[in-house]
């Protein structure tokens, strides 16, 4: 590519930048956006440099994915907390889990404070510090989930995604499917699933989390650019147990992708029939 096609990329592509930075810092307002921007922009220069039209993918797509890697890149980079701030947040938050479970309702602030063993200035601090976190399905399936934030030109990518996670989900062992489906696609609660099933919520905690693990092992593995190369698994299930989690995803995507390249094609047919 020729330096005035891929500058023509860029000032083109500016807009998109804006975008993704607005969409973030509605999530979380305490982001510099200035910060974000520039870290967005440089991202969408060294897209451009890295491009290929000939692999078929459209630029936007391509360079979205490496601007909101750019972007998780500066929020680790000026992470806010510190390692004393991470690690009372995850203490209130383990203890306000299981109050929950153990009184059947979210508890106050006095009662975290009482269990914690700290004031209530030290427990409502910690909730604070908790709810500045984002973390929607944990950072690698969030983008995927959240299909609604797609932009025009990215609809097939979009699709290709949603393949890809769907077979993931599906190539879950029995019980983590049916949780993961339970609290991302039917907006049901841990504790409501956790009293269907019979178990703590501490336990279906656990198994939601490693659902969740499993699913960013599938999606790094099979979907995004780096791929096995630099895969680095976070499941802590037995390898042998991992690598046939990862074939069965392997499965289901094939079987999926066949089935929406024959939806295409009958919607093209019925297109041109018309």
């Amino acid at each position: 590519m020729n330096r005035t096609e891929r500058n023509r990329l860029v000032v083109e592509n500016l807009p998109l930048v804006g975008y993704l930075v607005s969409d973030l810092c509605a999530k979380a307002s305490h982001l510099s956006r200035d910060d974000l921007a520039s870290a967005g922009a440089v991202a969408l220069i060294t897209s451009a440099d890295s491009y290929k039209p000939e692999l078929g993918v459209p630029f936007g797509a391509f360079a979205r994915r490496r601007i909101l890697g750019a972007f998780a890149d500066e929020m680790r980079a000026n992470d806010w907390a510190s390692r004393g701030t991470r690690r009372r947040i995850k203490e209130t938050l383990a203890v306000k889990e299981t109050l929950t479970a153990a009184l059947g309702r979210t508890p106050g602030v006095d009662e975290i404070a009482s269990a914690l063993g700290v004031d209530r200035e030290t427990a409502a601090a910690g909730l604070a510090d908790a709810a500045r976190v984002v973390s929607t399905l944990d950072d690698a399936t969030a983008e995927i989930l959240v299909a609604d934030t797609a932009l025009p030109e990215e609809t097939l990518l979009s699709e290709e995604k949603l393949a890809y996670l769907h077979a993931a989900v599906e190539a879950l062992p029995e019980k983590m499917r049916s949780i993961i489906r339970q609290v991302y696609f039917e907006d049901r609660t841990v504790k409501e699933i956790a009293e269907e099933l019979g178990l703590t919520h501490s336990a279906v905690s656990q198994q939601r989390a490693e659902a969740v693990r499993l699913l960013k092992d599938g999606l790094t593995v099979h979907y995004s650019d780096t791929g096995a190369q630099a895969y680095v698994p976070e499941s802590r299930i037995a390898p042998a147990n991992r690598n046939a989690y990862l074939a069965r995803v392997a499965e289901h995507a094939i079987v999926g992708m066949a089935r929406m390249a024959s939806q295409r094609q009958a919607e093209s047919l019925e297109v041109a029939a018309s």
